[in-house]
Parts: C-alpha cells; sequence; structure tokens
C-alpha cells in the first residue's frame, strides 16, 4: 500500500514543525534508549561492575545506526517493544550484549526517555512563546496610543487603545511561558528505580550496597542532564507529570484561542486582520472573501489542545498500585500529538501576531459613532458646572439617549445625541461646544501609561531573560 492510500496525521502533514515532528519521532526515541543503555552501562562500570571498555566502545559506535525494521521483527515475535530494540542493539553490538539492559526494567528506558523529550518539547514550546510574546510587544508599543471602541459584553464600552488590548493577549502569553519554565525547573527522570520502585535488582547487582545503589540513580540522571532523579517511584514516574504537561498545554490553548477570536470579531469589524497574502484566496466562490482562516485554525487546534489535557488527567486517575499498562496507548497518543499541536498552534501565533493589519480610519469611525455614549458623564460635569441640578440633567440623558439608540437601530442614522442635548436648553451647552469635547484621547484613562509600565517592568523583565533565545522562523505549509 502506498503512503498515500493510507492515514496520515494532519499534525505531520499540514501543523507541527520538523523540529517537533522529530522529537516525537521513532529515530530519535530509540536513539534515547540507546543512549539510556550507554549511560547505565557506564554508570555500573564507573561503581565497579564488570563491564570492559570495548563494550562500551561497541555501544558508543551504534547509538544511531537503527534497523527499525529488524526491530519490527523483534517485536513481532516477542511482542515486547524494549527487548525488540535489547535484541536489535545487541546485534549491532555482540561484545555488548551481556550487559545490555543490565539490572533495569523496560520503564527505564522508556520512562525516562519520556521526560527527556518532555523537556526537549517544552523548550520548544518555550522559545516559541518567547517569539509570539516578542510580536505583540512590538505591537502594543506600536499601536498603545490609538483610541479604539473597547467591549464589555461584546456591546460597546468606554474606549482602550490597541496596544492596550494587545497587553491583554501577551499577558496570557506570559503566564503561560512562566508555567512552561516552571515545569522544566521542576522536571526530573525516573532513574534506575527497577521493576516495583524498589531497586531490588541493582541492590543485587551491588551485593546489598545502598550507597552504590544511590550513586547509580544519580549518576544515571546526571548524564541525562539533570540534577537528580525522582526522589520515590513505582515502576513508573507519575503520570501525574504528563498531566501536568498536557495541562499547561491546555493552557496555552486557551491563551491562543482567546487571541484568535478577538481577531476574527475585529476582522468583523474591518478594524483588524491576520496577515492575508497576495495570491491568497479567501473562498472559492466569493472571490471578494478575506476570510480569517489562520485565526479560525488556530481556535480549532486549540480546542484540541483543551480537550486532550483530559486524556492525561483520567491516564493518572487510573494508575494501579505500583503500575499498569493501560496507560501506554493513550501516552503515545495523547502526549505526542499534544505537542504537535501546540507546536501548531503557537507556529501560527507567531505568524498572526508578527503580521496583524490594523486600519485606523474604520477603528476611528466606529469609535466615533459611539463616542457621544460615552461621553455624557463629560458632558454631564460639565453642564453641572454651569449651574445645572446633575440628577435632572442624568434623567435627560437617559432618555435623549435611548431615543438616539433608536434612531441607529431603527431608522438606520447617524447618532444624533449631541444635537438633542444641544437643542435642550437645561444643558445650556452648544453643539459646537459638545462636539469640542468628543477627542478620542480624552476617553481612554491611562491605557498609554498602562502599556509603557507594562512593557518597561513585569513583561519586559521577563522577556529579557529570555533575549538570547530564538527558534527558526516556520513556514505555514499549508
Amino acid at each position: 500500500m502506498s503512503e498515500q492510500a493510507g492515514y496520515r496525521s494532519p499534525f505531520s502533514q499540514r501543523y507541527a514543525s520538523r523540529a517537533m515532528q522529530a522529537l516525537f519521532s521513532d529515530q530519535h526515541k530509540f536513539g534515547l534508549w540507546r543512549r539510556l543503555w550507554l549511560w547505565l552501562a557506564e554508570a555500573e562500570q564507573q561503581l565497579g561492575l564488570p563491564i570492559t571498555d570495548a563494550q562500551l566502545a561497541q555501544m558508543r559506535a551504534h547509538l544511531d545506526d537503527i534497523d527499525l525494521e529488524t526491530a519490527a521483527r523483534y517485536e513481532a515475535s516477542l511482542r515486547h517493544d524494549v527487548m525488540a530494540h535489547v535484541h536489535t542493539f545487541g546485534d549491532c553490538c555482540p561484545l555488548a550484549r551481556p550487559i545490555i539492559h543490565l539490572g533495569a526494567t523496560s520503564c527505564y528506558v522508556g520512562d525516562n526517555a519520556d521526560i527527556i523529550i518532555l523537556r526537549q518539547g517544552m523548550e520548544l514550546l518555550r522559545a516559541r512563546l518567547v517569539m509570539a510574546a516578542r510580536a505583540l510587544a512590538a505591537f502594543a508599543e506600536k499601536y498603545k496610543a490609538l483610541p479604539t471602541l473597547g467591549f464589555t459584553h461584546f456591546q460597546p464600552a468606554q474606549p482602550v487603545t490597541v496596544g492596550k488590548r494587545a497587553t491583554l493577549w501577551l499577558q496570557d502569553l506570559l503566564y503561560d511561558l512562566q508555567a512552561v519554565q516552571a515545569f522544566l525547573d521542576d522536571l526530573r527522570p525516573l532513574g534506575s528505580k527497577g521493576t516495583t520502585g524498589t531497586q531490588a535488582s541493582f541492590l543485587e547487582l551491588f551485593d546489598g550496597d545502598y550507597g552504590k545503589v544511590k550513586q547509580l540513580d544519580s549518576l544515571v540522571c546526571q548524564k541525562m542532564g539533570f540534577d537528580s532523579p525522582v526522589a520515590v517511584s513505582g515502576q513508573t514516574y507519575s503520570r501525574k507529570v504528563d498531566s501536568q504537561a498536557l495541562s499547561i498545554l491546555a493552557q496555552i490553548g486557551q491563551s491562543a484561542h482567546k487571541f484568535s477570536n478577538d481577531i476574527r470579531l475585529l476582522a468583523h469589524r474591518k478594524e483588524m486582520e491576520e496577515p492575508f497574502e497576495k495570491q491568497q484566496i479567501g473562498s472559492s466562490a466569493m472571490a471578494y472573501k478575506r476570510n480569517p482562516m489562520r485565526s479560525e485554525r488556530m481556535a480549532a487546534l486549540a480546542r484540541f489542545l483543551i480537550a486532550n489535557q483530559q486524556n492525561a488527567a483520567m491516564t493518572a486517575a487510573e494508575q494501579w498500585l505500583e503500575r499498569t499498562l493501560d496507560d501506554s496507548a493513550n501516552r503515545r497518543i495523547a502526549v505526542a500529538e499534544g505537542f504537535l499541536c501546540a507546536d501548531g498552534l503557537l507556529t501560527l501565533y507567531c505568524n498572526v501576531a508578527g503580521g496583524l493589519a490594523v486600519y485606523p480610519k474604520m477603528i476611528e469611525k466606529h469609535l466615533r459613532e459611539e463616542l457621544p455614549f460615552m461621553a455624557t458623564e463629560n458632558i454631564l460635569m460639565q453642564a453641572v458646572r454651569r449651574g445645572g441640578d446633575r440628577q435632572d440633567l442624568h434623567e435627560r440623558i437617559r432618555v435623549h439617549s435611548q431615543a438616539a439608540g433608536m434612531v441607529v437601530k431603527q431608522q438606520g442614522q447617524p447618532n444624533d445625541l449631541l444635537v438633542r442635548i444641544a437643542a435642550d436648553p437645561a444643558f445650556g451647552l452648544s453643539l459646537q461646544e459638545l462636539e469640542s469635547a468628543l477627542q478620542p484621547e480624552n476617553y481612554i484613562g491611562c491605557s498609554v501609561q498602562q502599556v509603557d509600565d507594562y512593557l518597561q517592568g513585569e513583561a519586559g523583565r521577563l522577556l529579557a531573560r529570555y533575549a538570547d533565545l530564538s527558534v527558526p522562523e516556520e513556514a505555514l505549509r499549508v
């Protein structure tokens, strides 16, 4: 059967980067298994077990020349993936065959490799988060003083600025960045714990010397690039680690979904748009359309991430005693696809945030249509200073506002609230005086100062920690 005739994951075809796909590839995983066997043998030799330099040299020479077809034949016969690769590695390293996997259980390679891949995957996502955050920070700085209509309940509310709104998106991403960093800081591998976590096999190998058992655990973890292993375990590391990881990915999904929804709403209002390429087709039927397909795809991938978190949560909850194998098939799918999905989602986020189009004239048009309503409190105060009765004027504004709103909604006419107020002698204000008060920048509160404070303060300090962090920009494949 040809490759095209069988199912292929959209994460590989359309969404995830080559870098993230490589982390979850068979070549990478089984290469890590071989390294873990080497690191175990090196540590065991260092602690006095009869393992020769020639055996270690032979293992080092065959870390990456993995014959996956041979391994598949072994697995078809043995029905055990780890033992299939023990035999495949042993075929390459006949001198080392007797000491490969010495004292270990399957989770020594499986779980420790998974932890290393979790770390590498989170590091790649961390870099993509930083890139998206940088794009939003630059956008917020550029548009920090551009007034725009604010919304609550998607109903017109007090004006904000385009840049101030962008800080809300940025803040969500920085929450996620901090969660990723905390996960990486706390992450520890399984180490060498044995079949039920008691290290009994290693205690036997070292003739009851518990000190050497502890040293082995520590040495192997240091070779993996960690300071120390988990303190206690069953056969596996706690599946709560996977749940924590996918929970963070779900949080990234929440942040991206909110951002993408906002862009879609603003695109509908013709105030902002995601990047749209010169030859891009928005609709197969309606040639004029500029559909927000990238933001829509972000929303779709984000929903998958949010739902996928439940896989890891239920798996962690369902573990029995020292271990049960009902986690294996689920983890192969949920963890890998979670990271591939988050990678594709953040690639889209970087692309959209880095190429947002802003239309100030449409923003101003919409703002001025609603600004008379926003200005009523200031008008009220001005009329009171001229001797008016605050309570009487408040009621008059309410009546005039409702009437002006009906003119807009029922007749499709411009907002005539200021004309109505100017015609009411109780206010004592001319139309010219009222219109002169309608300067949008007078109604944005502390938006500009808040953007400056955030970008130069909390957000700036956090991003400065990652000033040297980058990852090649990933082109969208579809």
